[in-house]
């Protein structure tokens, strides 16, 4: 069964993915702990999971700048957790921004092997 075609997105469509998935995972890093928020059920891969979207969507949204994006993007990560730091209901913690820079070189990792595969024509675009 042959793929479907993926819509292309323009480098404008992609950074408003970009940053509205930015400001949600600054929205949900710093809500109370209390409110019905998704979650894995592990925090660790909460972090994790947020900045492989993130990673993807950046280097998507501005291509051609990846380690600005990788470093952009772990240093994001370190101000939500100075953030954390400074609610009563939240904490700043190192093993968070470990997963968050984790996140990212996997994130950027997933887009490098998406658009390899497909210069190789094994996927769409």
């Amino acid at each position: 069964m042959p793929l479907l075609p993926v819509p292309t997105l323009t480098s404008f469509r992609w950074r408003l993915l970009f940053w509205g998935c930015a400001a949600a995972v600054l929205m949900l890093s710093l809500m109370p702990p209390s409110q019905p928020l998704p979650t894995t059920g592990w925090d660790k891969a909460n972090h994790m999971l947020a900045f492989v979207a993130l990673g993807v969507l950046g280097r998507r949204a501005y291509a051609g700048h990846g380690w600005a994006v990788l470093l952009a993007l772990v240093a994001y990560g370190g101000l939500i957790e100075l953030l954390q730091g400074l609610t009563p209901y939240r904490e700043a913690d190192w093993l968070d921004l470990l997963a968050d820079s984790l996140g990212v070189a996997a994130g950027c990792a997933l887009d490098w092997l998406a658009r390899s595969l497909a210069r190789r024509g094994h996927l769409a675009p």
